[in-house]
Parts: structure tokens; sequence; C-alpha cells
């Protein structure tokens, strides 16, 4: 089976169409008309058009059974913003909140028509204001992983050594080292995003897709055979050869 896989998007919404429709090409070129398509999470922050993506992708998991789109760290950090009342995210650093610049939280909710130059008080009676429920709805409802074949397929990694059933379920979104630094088998390949690496790296154990659009980086989009990966571009596929583990 093939597996598309699509790296964090961050609010880009034109680069996530293109990688859309490099997906499409090489359907069209493999026959692989069935095969489903994972989108790895973080769809909001940094980018210009927050808003915009959700929209998207909302619309098209609604129309197409083959995509499914993942929860990221930072999607989960505005839903929970945006709940009542609003939540700080148990693994973020208490000295931060989503709203730090670091985090591009302002960002996404001026995709939202919100001024972000505000106490965060008011910030978030706008939100509630201005973000659709559909968006929250949709947002709050993104699940945690994808299993297909010989692959899955998590936001951030996963805790080595135990089942999925018994993975704290911020772990898939929010871990780093514990799972980078991992050489041991999985199972299955574990394809990845939230930790940006330069290029799509095989570590034959993880596929790390991210390609971190949000700091001027392209988004990447995979096919997955087996073990085997190839990177989409408009020249076609590129295998990305197997290395050792970091």
């Amino acid at each position: 089976m093939t597996v598309y896989a699509i790296g964090d998007v961050h609010g880009h919404l034109d680069a996530l169409k293109g990688v859309l429709a490099l997906i499409e090409t090489d359907r069209s070129a493999t026959g692989n008309h069935d095969a489903p398509v994972v989108q790895i999470g973080d769809l909001v922050d940094r980018g210009p058009d927050s808003k915009g993506v959700v929209a998207h992708l909302m619309r098209l998991s609604a129309e197409d059974s083959r995509l499914t789109v993942l929860k990221g760290n930072h999607d989960n950090m505005f839903a929970e913003f945006l709940a009542t009342p609003p939540r700080h995210d148990p693994r973020l650093r208490r000295d931060l909140s989503w709203l730090h610049p670091r985090l591009g939280g302002r960002e996404t909710l001026a995709s939202y028509g919100i001024d972000p130059d505000q106490p965060e008080a008011r910030l978030q009676q706008l939100a509630h204001a201005r973000v659709p429920e559909s968006h929250r709805a949709f947002l709050a409802a993104l699940p945690l992983s994808a299993r297909h074949d010989d692959c899955l397929l998590v936001h951030a990694g996963i805790r080595p050594g135990l089942p999925l059933s018994y993975q704290d379920p911020a772990d898939l979104y929010w871990i780093r080292d514990e799972f980078l630094t991992d050489t041991r088998d999985h199972g299955a390949l574990v394809v990845h995003g939230h930790t940006p690496v330069d290029t799509v790296e095989h570590h034959g154990n993880r596929l790390a897709i991210d390609t971190g659009v949000a700091y001027g980086g392209p988004l990447s989009a995979v096919a997955i055979e087996g073990r085997r990966a190839f990177l989409l571009t408009t020249r076609g596929r590129q295998e990305i050869p197997p290395h050792a583990a970091a």
C-alpha cells in the first residue's frame, strides 16, 4: 500500500495546495487513486493564513474519506485557548503562553480578522466571537494517530517501548528527545513532524517530514511504500534513502 503524508503546515495555505497537487500528480502517474493521505498536524500558528488552512482541510476531509488530519501541539494550544474557560497546555512551559511571539498564536488570531495587539483577556473574547464553532469543533476532534500497514503516523513521535494503547496522548504531539534519540525498531515506521529538519530524514525506524515551512523552508509531501519513502517534487518522486538514526 502507498501512504501519502504531508508535514507541518503552520498557516501556509498556498504551500498546502501545492503539495496536495503533487499528490494528485503522483496518483495519476502511479494509479494509487485509493491511497490514504495523512496531514501530520500543526495546521496553525506562525504563517499568514491559519484560518484558510483550517477551513481548507476541514472541507477536504469532509469530502474525501482518504484524507486524515492529525492534531499537532499548536492545534492543541489553539483549541485550549478557545476552551471555556481557556486552558494552559500542561506541556507548555508555565512562563510561556500560546500568545508568546515564539509560538505564533497572534498570527493565527490575525488570520481570523482579530487585531492581536490587545490584552489577552480581550483576545479571548474576540476569539470566541470570530473563530467559527465549526473550526473549534474540528480542531478539538482531530485524531492523534493513524496506522496504515507498516506506517504509524503521529505529530511528534511516540514513547519508545510502549504500545500505542499505553501512550500518553500528549507525548504523541509533544515528545522530542526520548523519541528522536532512540534507535530501536518501533514495530512500524513512525512518520512524524514537530521537530524541523532541513530535508526529509529517513532514520530506518522513523521518517521526519517537518521541513520548516514555518521558518522559510519548504512544505514536504512524501509517498511511503513499506519502509521505502519518496519525496514528491515537480520532477516526480525522489527516493529518500535510510541512514543511521540520530
